[in-house]
């Protein structure tokens, strides 16, 4: 012990439970640690059993002991890792098993997000060796352990990944599935798949195969179809014959039969054209930083709903599973985004930033490869890819994703002139942001509808690809009033969401897919002369409390799910009330 030791709840961020102001913008090592008893009947050494200890995610960059040994070593901080503990544990029935973690929230030229450290030499203005974090991105550098972590355990022969693809037709759907089984070459296997009252619509065996569905329910998106989410049960089960020990591994998968196409204009979703009108999120609240907190992540649930949208982005890193399990759930369509935000410099473009990049992409389609909600990866927001070395690098991004996951398309999030873009050749779809009348233009309301209408012209023009409105918006300080409007008064916000509308209206009939307004709710940020207490470009406000431009994009995103062809009548009348 080389210091003072805090209680710290987990899972949440540690930058905002004390009074510390040192702990709330502390760059380095914090050492977690915690004892448990295991159960007896995990520890005996002859069951087979393998026990686990597996992190939600820990950022930045951790190292895990438990009773001293190191069992994992994980770089990044949004994607789950674990480790296999038994060797360490069995054998010591009764004795407390402890485990100790440390985290490193430092960011560098090749993390992802990158970052760097710059010491300040002038002994006049700071003392010695005093650094500060810089980063390339708006949103708070918040560390710890940020989402939950358990043990569990699993027969030593056991099921390691589950692949599965969906594709239908007229009354017919097939799911393809890959099974991967570690511990054994000799083993069986059957799948059986139940539909949500539990009947049995189909089975299999064997590790790798098709199963025929008649008159599936497809998984739809929210306000598409009167049963959105639908999802079916996939039971695989294992068996292995282990020194005269029968061994059993059940694990259980939700599967949404859906299939997702893009054309130069459409993005379909089961065949039929889907408009994003939807929200960029965080993880981000008062106290529990980026920390997991179920009654938060209820409410955003809600709102969404309420809000009448459909989809989002998860700028800028992958989300707990606790939140695309919901996503799943209730039918709200995912652009799944990795942590490549803040690529700025030529150094992040080179091959020591590429490799762990790649590797991250593995991670997250590993994780999130199953889900229906994921429609599109997205491989950074906003990176510098005007430089020239942007190309081979999104090339190879791009590429290595579409070899991890053939059945979906890729993007990034562009801010770059479309004539100087070397990345964009590579997406399936455009996804541009733009803050037209906010970060230049300041005030200028009546400039929008030129210029973002030469934005979508000009990007369609060069690459003939279906464009999201990715991010857009402004910031607004609740309570603050102005009329005409004024920057950072609610009514210039909505003044500027409807400039733009009125712009998507017209290009929606185009080949303008849709639009995530930039933010769902207030965030917190670095400290600057522009943030007050954070970026104020929620629509709600950091406590989920609706500003005036909440019920803007709520009238127009009920009008838009209105319109839809889609709908069914029961649907149409139950908005027609809202």
């Amino acid at each position: 012990q080389t210091g003072p030791v805090i209680d710290m709840p987990v899972p949440a961020s540690f930058n905002d439970i004390t009074q510390d102001p040192n702990l709330e913008n502390y760059i380095g090592w914090v050492w977690y640690e915690k004892e448990v008893l295991l159960p007896r009947r995990w520890l005996q050494e002859d069951l087979n059993t393998r026990v686990v200890l597996r992190f939600g995610s820990a950022h930045y960059y951790s190292i895990v002991w438990v009773n001293g040994v190191q069992v994992a070593e994980h770089e990044g901080g949004h994607l789950p890792f674990e480790a296999d503990i038994s060797s360490v544990v069995q054998g010591s029935p009764g004795i407390p098993c402890r485990i100790t973690v440390a985290v490193n929230n430092t960011l560098t030229p090749h993390t992802l997000p990158p970052g760097s450290i710059q010491y300040m030499n002038d002994v006049s203005k700071y003392p010695k060796n005093y650094f500060v974090q810089n980063i390339k991105f708006d949103f708070f550098n918040y560390a710890g352990i940020h989402r939950p972590v358990v043990l569990y355990t699993t027969p030593s022969v056991y099921i390691d990944d589950i692949t599965v693809t969906t594709t239908s037709s007229e009354n017919i759907a097939m799911v393809q599935y890959q099974v991967s089984v570690v511990g054994s070459a000799l083993y069986s296997l059957s799948l059986s798949l139940r539909d949500q009252e539990g009947k049995e619509v189909a089975t299999g065996d064997g590790s790798a195969g098709e199963l025929k569905v008649l008159d599936p329910n497809l998984w739809w998106p929210y306000l598409m179809h009167e049963n959105p989410g639908y999802r079916y049960s996939l039971e695989v089960k294992l068996q292995a014959q282990v020194n005269e020990a029968l061994l059993e591994d059940i694990y259980t998968l939700p599967v949404g039969i859906r299939t997702v196409h893009v054309t130069s204009t459409q993005f379909l979703i089961n065949g039929k054209p889907f408009y994003f009108h939807g929200v960029n999120k965080h993880e981000d609240a008062d106290i529990r930083g980026k920390g997991l907190d179920w009654p938060l992540v209820m409410k955003d649930f809600n709102l969404l709903r309420w809000l009448g949208a459909n989809s989002f982005r998860t700028s800028h890193y992958p989300y707990a599973e606790e939140i695309m399990d919901l996503c799943d759930a209730y039918g709200i369509v995912v652009i799944d985004e990795c942590p490549g935000v803040g690529i700025k410099t030529a150094e992040s473009f080179g091959n020591k930033s590429l490799q762990h990049h790649l590797v991250v992409m593995e991670e997250l389609v590993r994780r999130d490869k199953n889900r229906p909600s994921v429609v599109m990866w997205s491989v950074a927001n906003e990176p510098a890819s005007q430089l020239p070395a942007a190309a081979h690098y999104f090339k190879t991004v791009i590429a290595y994703t579409k070899a991890l996951d053939p059945s979906r398309p890729v993007t990034f999030v562009t801010e770059a002139n479309n004539a100087l873009d070397h990345g964009a050749p590579y997406v399936d779809v455009i996804c541009v942001n733009s803050y037209f009348s906010w970060y230049h233009d300041q005030g200028h309301l009546e400039v929008i509808p030129l210029q973002l209408m030469t934005q979508f012209e000009n990007w369609y023009k060069a690459y003939q690809k279906p464009i999201i409105q990715s991010e857009y918006g402004a910031d607004s300080i609740p309570g603050l009033h102005s009329d005409p409007p004024l920057m950072f008064s609610e009514e210039y916000q909505k003044a500027l969401l409807k400039e733009y509308h009125s712009v998507f209206d017209k290009k929606r009939k185009e080949y303008v897919i849709g639009e995530l307004i930039w933010n769902f709710a207030d965030f917190m940020t670095n400290q600057g002369t522009t943030r007050v207490l954070g970026n104020k470009k929620g629509i709600f406000t950091r406590q989920r409390q609706p500003k005036s431009a909440a019920f803007v994009l709520r009238e127009r995103y009920w009008k838009i799910a209105n319109e839809s062809s889609c709908l069914p009548p029961i649907i149409k009348s139950h908005i027609h009330f809202l």
